[in-house]
């Protein structure tokens, strides 16, 4: 009984020290908040979106309610690579089983962990997408995927598991922020849509070598393959999205291939970079970093046009007239319009 109250206690002390010392995503980067605050959501949403800062900044979730009544949510998170947008879309269908799931194909440039940059930048994107995801087996799969072979030690996949590991030295980093969130967490996201409500416009056009290979390479495409199986397993329809954005440049083969691979398959294929004048996307006033991503006004835009595809398309039902439905929403479109309101929107 004293050993096991030994261990009880160590473990309490342990776990104490963790929720002190790993970084909070509050004020500071709070993109790493966006894949944990999915858990208290999960269920119950017609639309998933899988992906990169894509679509966790250029589709509003709450616009897609408001026009035709669509519940969605966006797991998304920085850099988010084909390989965690397939773990990540594996562990959402134990929570849930949308109608359909879209999957933004900026990702598929990048082949394997060693294409995605330096190793500390490769880490500190591995952390804003792991860290707050939930134990599982799928969250095990995503860090072996998610690491170069150099970095495939039993140390290393021990710091995405307990994440003390990694952050047991950073007393002398500790701010009030991290005090103040201790024990719990703000909301900073709406179902997944992190919003942006700063306005810098886009001057000039953007000049950018195009890729050394043109091809993309075959474990992406394996992983996109493995994304099909699953939803086609589900019985899900998946939507292949290049979302509207300037850069990076989506470049003209790299559009072919997916147009190709979503005939071949049966799939849709949605380039909204093709309908930017339908959209109404004006990029002096849409945009908050100068045509990388989508400010607010530019991510309603797209979400009022993209519904209307996802509804024709898939005969998606108007979820508004569900009582029950309908007072959830009402509560997270009053948070929404509140922050708009803040930000002087």
């Amino acid at each position: 009984m004293k050993k096991a109250c030994f261990f009880l206690s160590c473990g309490l002390l342990l776990w104490l020290l963790q929720q002190l010392l790993v970084p909070k995503y509050m004020t500071y980067a709070p993109e790493g908040a966006l894949i944990g605050e999915y858990y208290a959501e999960a269920g119950g949403h017609d639309v998933i979106f899988i992906g990169d800062c894509e679509v966790y900044e250029n589709v509003s979730p709450i616009t897609l309610w408001q026009e035709y009544g669509i519940p969605s949510y966006i797991r998304g998170s920085p850099q988010q690579t084909i390989w965690q947008s397939y773990y990540l879309l594996e562990e959402t269908f134990t929570y849930e089983t949308p109608q359909v799931v879209v999957f933004n194909v900026l990702a598929m440039q990048y082949d394997t962990p060693a294409d995605t940059g330096p190793e500390s930048r490769r880490e500190a994107y591995n952390r804003l997408t792991l860290d707050t995801m939930a134990w599982s087996p799928q969250k095990w799969k995503a860090i072996r995927a998610s690491m170069t072979e150099s970095e495939k030690t039993w140390e290393a996949e021990m710091t995405y598991l307990f994440p003390i590991l990694r952050y047991h030295a950073r007393w002398s980093q500790l701010t009030q922020e991290d005090f103040s969130y201790w024990f719990r967490r703000d909301r900073v996201s709406h179902n997944g849509y992190l919003m942006q409500t700063g306005v810098v416009p886009c001057t000039d056009t953007y000049i950018q070598p195009p890729p050394v290979d043109d091809s993309f390479g075959p474990n992406a495409w394996a992983y996109l393959e493995k994304i099909r199986e699953l939803c086609a397993e589900k019985g899900v329809q998946l939507v292949l999205l290049k979302a509207p954005s300037l850069s990076p440049i989506w470049w003209d083969q790299w559009d072919t291939q997916i147009r190709t691979y979503a005939r071949e398959a049966g799939l849709t294929y949605i380039n909204m970079l093709d309908s930017l004048p339908e959209i109404g996307i004006d990029w002096s006033r849409d945009t908050y970093d100068a045509g990388l991503h989508l400010n607010v006004y530019g991510a309603e835009k797209a979400a009022a046009w993209l519904g209307g595809q996802l509804q024709e398309r898939f005969g998606l039902p108007d979820r508004r007239k569900d009582a029950d439905m309908a007072a959830v929403w009402a509560e997270k479109t009053a948070r929404y319009e509140q922050q708009k309101k803040e930000n002087g929107i």
